[in-house]
């Protein structure tokens, strides 16, 4: 696959662009431009600030920090001076916060004013920070080497951190996706609307100004016509929104929604859609709409193109530049199409393991290959579907139910705007399928039963449905089913 020399830092790219396209717009937020020279000087700068304080290549340097050109820079100046970025959400409690420096023990934190962490050494990006950067020399010998790039979780922010160490070649190679398979580049304006802790936000950025495209932050929150106003304004060709995003703009006045329809491409990553729901983004959006499945061990696994959707709207499409997928049973042996297993891939761009935890890279990472945790299948023509996740799994008298089945269903109701199926405890069958939804519309969960009965098993059809007003997401988007489980009471 090509890549980049794995010895070389990516934040090298960017003194290039600083010779090659001095003027070009790098970094757009609000009226605040910042071409490529300007780029490469403000993030040399603040590199060399951080090892003026002790930051050394190799340690590891906390992002916490509101989403700005600042968030941004620092990124790149992380990487720039050879050390492992670790985002953060400026957002979480500190306790949150606590767990996570506990356990990867960085160097330092880069924090808003007046924000800390109890046990972590905190620097200040304000005026202060500011006014030391403007006065530090940026022309000096930084660490090269394919060093660690970024640590990025994989789970919530209680419990045992997990975070895949990848590096800086591992990451230029997730980028190769990005160009080949999602429609990156470097004449595109990618408009990033999504957290930057979030890594698909994170990573997109990160390959845009790689590749020498222009990166226009608008961060939530915002109403949807204000997301295609910016649109319009910046003549953004590329965004990236979780399906959670995706729904509140199927939802909203589409006339305002007009400028997403010249988008190049639209892209939605995080968890499934319904085929229901892309049709709909398609005919109602933007007909040049994607969807990408990844994960934050290992990039890109799959994309189902527009084209593809028309004949394939429930899958998440076939394997992207690079990456080698297959579906395989307990034993770890591939499984012919139409029968539902584990999936695996590998490629060049899949982390080597968590870091600091031998126990969970064992379980997720082996022989080369890593497990995501999700269940599914092929169809003859390579096509891939997913079942849900492993661990969500519904064993009901002994036989697997695979909840995302249900929740298709139940989305594809006119009157459900989002559901979550999950286990429910059962002294009779173990375990019984319960759902929950967020209703766009009333309905009584009788009809929603009725439904899956139409078309499920008798078996799959849920014991009950619950009504919320939203559903529990992490900073991802995606369904804290947790959660959910704890509001039910064993049968």
């Amino acid at each position: 696959m090509p890549g980049t020399d794995p010895q070389r830092n990516l934040a090298e790219q960017l003194a290039l662009h600083a010779r090659q396209r001095p003027s070009k717009p790098a970094l757009v937020h609000g009226k605040r431009v910042l071409d490529y020279r300007a780029l490469d000087l403000a993030v040399r700068q603040r590199a060399a600030r951080l090892l003026d304080l002790g930051v050394q290549p190799g340690q590891i340097v906390g992002v916490a920090l509101r989403d700005s050109i600042e968030h941004v820079l620092m990124l790149w100046a992380v990487a720039r001076a050879g050390a492992t970025i670790l985002p953060m959400d400026c957002r979480w409690t500190e306790s949150e916060q606590q767990n996570l420096t506990r356990h990867f023990e960085p160097a330092a934190v880069m924090v808003e004013p007046g924000a800390t962490i109890v046990g972590a050494r905190c620097i200040e990006v304000g005026a202060s920070w500011e006014t030391a950067v403007a006065d530090t020399d940026p022309d000096r010998l930084f660490a090269d080497g394919d060093r660690g790039l970024t640590l990025s979780l994989s789970s919530g922010t209680t419990g045992r951190p997990k975070g895949p160490m990848a590096t800086h070649h591992k990451f230029c190679n997730r980028f190769w996706t990005h160009w080949v398979d999602l429609g990156f580049g470097s004449r595109e304006t990618y408009l990033n609307a999504t957290p930057l802790y979030f890594g698909g936000g994170r990573a997109f950025t990160l390959s845009t100004l790689y590749v020498g495209g222009t990166v226009v932050l608008f961060p939530p929150p915002y109403a949807p016509a204000e997301l295609a106003e910016e649109v319009a304004r910046t003549g953004a060709t590329v965004l990236f929104l979780v399906p959670t995003l995706l729904r509140r703009l199927l939802a909203s006045d589409p006339a305002p929604l007009a400028p997403m329809r010249r988008l190049k491409t639209l892209i939605s990553s995080g968890s499934a859609l319904t085929g229901w729901e892309r049709r709909r983004i398609r005919q109602d959006l933007c007909p040049s709409f994607i969807e990408y499945y990844s994960s934050t061990e290992g990039g890109g696994v799959s994309v189902l193109s527009a084209d593809d959707q028309l004949h394939h709207g429930e899958s998440v499409g076939r394997p992207v530049f690079g990456v080698e997928v297959q579906v395989v049973d307990d034993g770890h042996r591939p499984l012919p199409a139409g029968q539902v297993g584990r999936i695996r891939y590998r490629g060049p761009a899949v982390a080597d393991g968590f870091y600091r935890d031998p126990e969970a890279s064992q379980d997720s990472f082996r022989d080369g290959w890593f497990y995501p945790g999700d269940l599914g299948d092929f169809d003859e023509e390579g096509f891939l579907y997913l079942k849900g996740r492993a661990k969500d799994m519904i064993i009901r008298g002994g036989v697997n139910i695979y909840p995302q089945e249900i929740e298709t269903t139940l989305l594809n109701h006119a009157s459900v705007a989002d559901a979550a199926v999950v286990a429910w405890p059962s002294r009779e069958f173990d375990e019984e399928v319960a759902a929950f939804v967020v209703l766009r519309e009333p309905v009584d969960s009788s009809e929603l039963i009725a439904a899956c009965r139409r078309r499920l098993a008798p078996y799959k059809v849920p014991r009950q449905v619950f009504v919320l007003d939203e559903l529990p997401r992490n900073a991802g988007g995606k369904v804290l089913k947790p959660d959910l489980v704890k509001r039910l009471v064993p049968l």
